[in-house]
């Protein structure tokens, strides 16, 4: 298997609407290559005190470590939460044609 700096980032946001724009942007400034919405998921946590139960979209972002930080600039931007959930988790492995794919999508010289 290849050496990969690939991630698969983990978000949630309210609605399908909100992640499909979120996606969107992220695709038109080549921060992912990919999108994948998980609807339907509920989240229960701790907020402002209080237990907090929400339907939420779980998105799931295939990117490159080398645009993380990127990434992270364009949440405080785009994504709908005060406090969006960004979890960045590293791909050991994969098929080489998908990473390869993703590197592509995701090139610093074509953003």
């Amino acid at each position: 298997m290849p050496h990969t700096d690939a991630l698969v980032v983990l978000t949630t946001v309210s609605t399908t609407e909100e992640a499909v724009a979120l996606i969107k942007a992220l695709l038109e400034r080549r921060l992912i290559a990919c999108g994948t919405l998980l609807p339907a998921a509920r989240s229960l946590y701790r907020w402002d005190g209080k237990i907090a139960d929400e339907h939420e979209v779980v998105i799931l972002l295939k990117t490159r470590a080398a645009r993380l930080e990127s990434l992270e600039v364009a949440f405080g931007e785009l994504h709908p939460y005060k406090v969006p959930e960004l979890l960045a988790l590293p791909v050991s492995a994969g098929l080489g044609k998908y990473l390869q794919w993703i590197d592509g999508e995701t090139s610093l010289s074509l953003a």
